[in-house]
């Protein structure tokens, strides 16, 4: 466990969840067995785990990694997600970026900053992980229905191309998406255009 703990970095003084420590030996097996793997995941940790629960019997892990390795977590990710899906019997396995999000100034936080940047407000980061939840598949079409009770239900088209990859996943995407933001959303795929 002690060479697992290094592919989880936490702030000082924050113990591991149960989640976080065996997705670590997870990822440190996979970097000690696995041949084509073992150069990519070198270099790479996470900063957290947690399991979410899509049905009644069938959950699945979300793991966070820094922003700043995102993009070498996706070169990989079609391969380590497989992996990892194997070496957890079955749940879904989603890889999403670290993002934080600032307050908008207002009269009780006005302190000499700088401006916010758009990619740390709250709408950039809900996409940004919208597009984190899904990624290998691209969404090709978005559409914010308000339904007569006052909800909001965000419904989200995903690539075509993909659908006999991620149609399985589909209810999984939905409860990350849900969990993470608070957010109803729908994902389907549009009808073939003839």
């Amino acid at each position: 466990m002690a060479a697992a703990r290094k592919k989880i970095v936490k702030p000082a003084g924050q113990l591991l969840n149960s989640t976080e420590k065996v997705v670590a030996q997870a990822l440190y097996d996979l970097e000690v067995h696995s041949a084509d793997l073992k150069s990519e995941l070198r270099d790479l940790h996470f900063v957290g785990a947690q399991e979410v629960e899509v049905t009644s019997s069938k959950k699945s892990i979300v793991i966070f990694v820094p922003y700043t390795l995102l993009k070498k977590y996706h070169k990989i990710q079609h391969r380590l997600v497989r992996e990892l899906e194997k070496k957890f019997s079955g749940k879904n396995v989603v890889i999403i970026g670290q993002r934080r999000i600032l307050k908008k100034p207002g009269p009780n936080n006005r302190v000499k900053q700088q401006r916010r940047p758009r990619s740390r407000t709250l709408t950039a980061v809900h996409d940004a992980v919208l597009e984190d939840v899904v990624y290998p598949t691209e969404i090709t079409g978005k559409r914010l229905r308000f339904k007569l009770d006052g909800t909001k239900v965000l419904k989200v088209f995903l690539d075509r191309k993909d659908q006999q990859q991620v149609e399985h996943k589909l209810d999984t995407f939905t409860k990350v998406y849900k969990q993470l933001t608070g957010k109803e959303v729908q994902f389907s795929f549009p009808a073939a255009q003839e």
